[in-house]
């Protein structure tokens, strides 16, 4: 036939198809979540998310020494308190889960980039992102809170903040105390569409997270809008967030699209418990080749626009080299 153009030119070769790539994959640009929990010597592996662990201070230490080595230089870190209240004042109690930890990353891993997220759930006996007032979640009561808890986290060497409660207006509670407190360089890296998702249940199971009333619908935001993640990825940037997020991110690459062409600061994607959980039971039960999987996914979320991926996948990637 006398085809002019022919695409499959471009797909000869391997060395042909990575000088056309369009997206490339690097492993720097992901960033491996944490669970740390009270006491010591502990590794609690979380049955829904094979190969993740609950894991105490001493731990923690190993493996985020481990991960370094690797290259793994990010790590997000969600506490586990052995004590929970109305309030949740564990969260920003200075000899917290997380402040604790904190605390020994830096000192003993002085190169890492420790992102903490900031919220309450994991912390408030009745599993919600904020104070509750008859059967309902409050907003502006929560932002005084949610300040103190990343104020606490900056205090103990937390390189970045990560608000993920969806309450109105946390960004700029949490941007106006760090500043005041002296800690103006310290990033806010801000949950700003993050969505009310049924892919989040292993993670409720990994954190001790799930409400005991209700749901979240009412503060998380709803899967089938669209250009209201705009509004919120917008107001969170008026109001100092230094990087953005999108969460879920396999069933929100629209999304993550459209906040990368609207947004002037980088967009992270958290590619969620349920995503990854998904993928290893595939794995398992030989319906798919878990890299094969892995790597086709973080690909397209990469493509969709972000400029880096929160994914439980991290030390897979990176320990057996798929890109």
């Amino acid at each position: 036939m006398d085809l002019i153009h022919r695409p499959r030119r471009l797909r000869k070769n391997n060395i042909i198809r990575d000088l056309a790539a369009e997206t490339v994959l690097d492993s720097k640009k992901l960033i491996m979540p944490h669970f740390v929990c009270e006491g010591s010597k502990k590794i609690e592996p979380i049955g829904s998310m094979p190969g993740i662990n609950r894991v105490s201070i001493d731990n923690l230490l190993k493996d985020a020494e481990s991960d370094y080595k690797m290259g793994i230089r990010s790590l997000l870190l969600f506490g586990i308190p052995d004590k929970k209240d109305e309030t949740g004042s564990e969260a920003y109690s200075k000899n917290g889960i997380v402040q604790k930890a904190v605390r020994e990353l830096k000192k003993n891993l002085p190169g890492l980039l420790i992102i903490t997220d900031v919220c309450l759930c994991e912390f408030t006996s009745h599993g919600h992102c904020g104070i509750v007032s008859d059967g309902e979640v409050l907003n502006d009561p929560t932002l005084e809170l949610l300040a103190r808890t990343a104020l606490s986290h900056a205090e103990a060497g937390a390189g970045m903040v990560a608000p993920s409660d969806m309450m109105d207006g946390r960004v700029l509670a949490i941007r106006e105390s760090l500043d005041s407190a002296g800690f103006q360089d310290t990033p806010v890296m801000s949950y700003a569409a993050k969505y009310c998702s049924a892919f989040y249940g292993p993670f409720r199971d990994a954190a001790g997270s799930t409400p005991q009333f209700g749901d979240r619908k009412s503060y998380q935001m709803d899967p089938r809008n669209s250009i209201e993640a705009g509004k919120e990825v917008h107001t969170d940037i008026e109001e100092g967030a230094d990087i953005v997020m999108v969460k879920p991110a396999l069933s929100y690459l629209d999304i993550i699209k459209t906040v990368k062409d609207m947004a002037d600061v980088p967009v992270c994607a958290y590619n969620v418990s349920g995503e990854y959980s998904m993928v290893k039971a595939m794995g398992k039960l030989g319906y798919g080749d878990e890299q094969r999987l892995t790597v086709e996914i973080l690909t397209s979320i990469f493509r969709a626009g972000a400029d880096m991926i929160i994914t439980y996948h991290a030390r897979d990637v990176v320990k057996n080299k798929w890109f």
